[in-house]
């Protein structure tokens, strides 16, 4: 009874099944039937407009982003795609897969109907799905409309189990046979099935499962494959290497009945074992980039903020992302890094370049592994080069020097500034603020160029006293674009509270932002927001358009004149003497390259927790960090000695290997600046008199001298120098105490500084840190 109930059964749905394979051919007939009105209007509702993918548009394949040189650093994707050419597919895999799949492949038009009937019928007879009834083009349309779903309605309605997706897909197949030839049918469908291993389409299965390339592939790798189609996860050769075998096998078989293969390749094919070797998949995402980690997750963000590019843009759509990274300078950063700080130790060490005139991101090297590995103290996914962590001390020199300049300050603005020095604008605790250096081997009375290189901490307390505030030093400081990263308040604030602690850097500063900065003076003034992008194509090679259908706006950014040329170009020849040898008391000597023009600025923070050194050449700025990024630390030294040698590690390959060019000579204006001659004078009362009536401000300062108490010792500037006006005089009066100062110098105006001549590197000057903290 139970028998003939069963036979029953099948016969009725054997019937069912050959009347709805009617209706689905009558579906497809009907429109030409109809006649061209009836075509249209089904057309319309039906077939609707094609999806992109069913056009010429070739399938996106992994997004690649590159180094400035074309190096792959990396690649974005969720689903590994890697699309290729016709011949570049081995034509036994494309036999393998018809064999498997579509052994009517070459006949029929798109859908077979024969086929699908007797595929029905062997199913239904069976009780079981033996057979596919779809063809390889209906295979292809189900396959995109599934992949280029964009929601989960329209994944599901692409694998629908309804005759109107049926009809709709059996369509969308004969209007693809009409347009394209088998062989791109073929590798269309190739390209996009999955395999397994995230690998999809036959470029990354190859890799993914021998380690080949498609074109490469053998007759035991490709019916492998060609059976893993149907179910990938079931054939898994890794997981379950029995039912691949067995998976792989039928498909020879089928290949062999069909003429693809002899029988003796079969038998030899069958008995091979599967053979796998599989390839590492294409490195995914900035925690497997290849170089410059840090600088990929720089340019992921302005990616997906400032550029608009959406995550699923940058993992689905096949886009080249030319990028801005010096892989050389790159690696050479990380080697000089490492060469003076372990990997993952407390301190942190930071060598951040850019490219001045462009503001191109060149290197982000520091002794952190990129990823997000809490338990492992060697990672780190906070982008220390970028954010600001700590002070970077008196490289922030640099900006009142500037501002001093810009006011019409000469070179050789001289001033007289002891230690302790005790400022007459600034306060601090309700008191006097005041500053000392670290050692007694200042003089007192120095010049803004000696001071500069010298790094005295009382006179550039006593040169902030001479501007009257802080406010335009800071607003050199954020026209240079010290401040581009970090919050967008802080010059602000400190404008506001007029802090004379400014110029010795004790806010925390991005070593981005300080690299940055320096590169407007190494390109004379121009003020270039930093890119770490060049160019962004499409999928067909063409610029990303964004939503306005406009390329998207990729390009350097630039502020001519954001400080005066001439200000920059002096300020630069004033700095080489900070690097280049010949310099008494230079504290940045460490860091010279021979050969080459370096300017530089050293930096120490109070108690040493960090130290800094930004160095630069016309074509490279680079600032040098070292900190403890998560607690306050003595990191030992001072901003000539870790920071500066880092920064020749890294540099020094660099310049040998492509040279540089030379600094615009000083402008003799600046140089010169807005100065007179201070005028001599006899007494104290007199001294008054004549330098109120130069245009001088004056005080009366007491000073050790062998002269009777009260006596005129001199002025500072002395006699003959040159001072701006209005600036403040001091009027040296002895104390009567006996011991004689040391002379002051007596600057003139001075041209363009030349290039110091070669001399043996003298022995490194310790940069003093500031005492007491400010």
């Amino acid at each position: 009874m139970d028998s003939r109930t069963g036979r029953v059964r099948t016969l009725c749905t054997l019937v069912l099944t050959i009347v709805l394979a009617g209706t689905l051919l009558a579906g497809l007939l009907l429109p030409w039937v109809g006649g061209p009105a009836l075509a249209a209007q089904q057309t319309t509702g039906l077939l609707g407009d094609p999806p992109i993918e069913l056009t010429d548009a070739p399938p996106p394949g992994n997004t690649v982003m590159l180094a400035a040189n074309g190096e792959v650093i990396t690649s974005f994707y969720a689903e590994n795609r890697d699309p290729v050419e016709p011949d570049q597919i081995a034509e036994i895999m494309k036999q393998a897969l018809v064999a498997i799949e579509d052994a009517r492949f070459h006949e029929h038009g798109g859908v077979d109907v024969q086929g699908t009937l007797r595929a029905l019928v062997k199913n239904v007879v069976a009780g079981e799905v033996q057979e596919g009834g779809s063809t390889l083009t209906q295979q292809l349309v189900k396959q995109t409309l599934l992949q280029a779903g964009q929601s989960e309605e329209e994944r599901v309605a692409a694998t629908d189990k309804t005759l109107g997706r049926k009809l709709r897909e059996a369509r969308l197949a004969l209007a693809l046979e009409d347009t394209y030839g088998k062989d791109e049918l073929l590798t269309r469908y190739l390209n996009i099935v999955y395999y397994g291993q995230n690998a999809y389409g036959i470029q990354p299965a190859a890799r993914a499962f021998f380690g080949v390339d498609a074109a490469d592939l053998t007759l035991t790798q490709a019916a492998l494959l060609a059976g893993l189609v149907r179910s990938p996860v079931d054939d898994d050769p890794f997981t379950n290497p029995e039912a691949a075998t067995v998976r792989r096998n039928q498909v020879l078989t089928r290949m062999a009945a069909q003429g693809y293969i002899t029988p003796a390749e079969e038998a030899e094919a069958t008995a091979a074992p599967l053979g796998l070797a599989p390839a590492p998949a294409p490195r995914r995402g900035c925690v497997q980039a290849s170089v410059g980690a840090y600088v990929c997750d720089f340019a992921q963000k302005y990616l997906t903020t400032t550029l608009g590019i959406t995550q699923q843009q940058l993992e689905r759509g096949g886009l080249v992302i030319q990028t801005t990274l010096d892989a050389d300078l790159q690696r050479a950063g990380d080697s000089a890094v490492l060469n003076t700080l372990d990997l993952g130790q407390s301190v942190a060490g930071t060598f951040t370049a850019v490219q001045p005139g462009t503001g191109h991101l060149l290197a982000m090297s520091v002794n952190r592994t990129f990823g997000y590995d809490l338990s492992d103290p060697t990672q780190e996914s906070f982008n220390l080069n970028e954010a600001p962590s700590r002070g970077a001390g008196s490289t922030y020199k640099v900006f009142v020097a500037a501002a001093a300049l810009a006011r019409g300050y000469s070179s050789t603005y001289t001033l007289t500034a002891p230690s302790p020095y005790y400022s007459k604008v600034f306060k601090k605790n309700g008191g006097r603020y005041d500053v000392r250096n670290a050692t007694n081997g200042y003089r007192a009375t120095l010049d803004l160029t000696t001071a500069l290189y010298q790094s005295s901490n009382t006179y550039f307390l006593a040169l902030e006293d001479a501007l009257g505030s802080v406010e335009e030093p800071v607003r050199m400081a954020k026209a240079m674009g010290l401040y581009d990263f970090g919050p967008a308040d802080l010059a602000e604030t400190v404008i506001a509270e007029n802090r004379g602690s400014f110029t010795f850097g004790p806010d925390a500063t991005s070593p981005l932002g300080l690299a940055n900065a320096y590169s407007t003076l190494a390109a004379s003034g121009t003020h270039c927001d930093v890119v770490p992008v060049t160019a962004v194509l499409d999928r067909f090679g063409k610029p990303l358009a964004g939503d306005d259908g406009e390329p998207l706006p990729v390009g350097n950014t630039c502020t001519p004149e954001a400080i005066p040329s001439g200000v920059a170009n002096t300020l630069n020849q004033m700095l080489r003497k900070d690097v280049e040898p010949g310099n008494r008391g230079q504290t940045g000597s460490r860091a010279y390259v021979p050969g080459h023009q370096i300017a530089g600025k050293t930096g120490t923070t109070q108690n040493t927790n960090s130290v800094a050194f930004v160095g630069y050449t016309p074509e490279i700025a680079a600032s040098v960090m070292v900190f403890n990024p998560k607690e306050e630390e003595d990191v030992g030294g001072y901003g000539g000695g870790k920071g500066a040698t880092i920064w020749r590690d890294a540099m020094a390959p660099i310049l040998t290997a492509r040279g540089s060019g030379d600094f615009p000579p000083a402008d003799p204006t600046v140089v010169r600046g807005n100065t007179v001659t201070v005028p001599g004078c006899s007494s104290v009362s007199d001294c008054r008199t004549v330098l109120t009536d130069a245009g001088f401000r004056h005080t009366t300062v007491r000073t050790n001298s062998s002269k009777a108490a009260g006596s005129l010792v001199g002025t500072s500037p002395s006699r003959g120098g040159r001072a701006v006006p209005g600036q403040l005089v001091s009027i040296l009066v002895s104390n009567g105490s006996g011991s004689a100062p040391r002379p002051a110098p007596t600057p003139t105006p001075a041209p363009a500084p030349a290039p110091e001549p070669p001399a043996p590197e003298p022995p490194p000057v310790t940069e003093p840190p500031v005492t007491p903290p400010a």
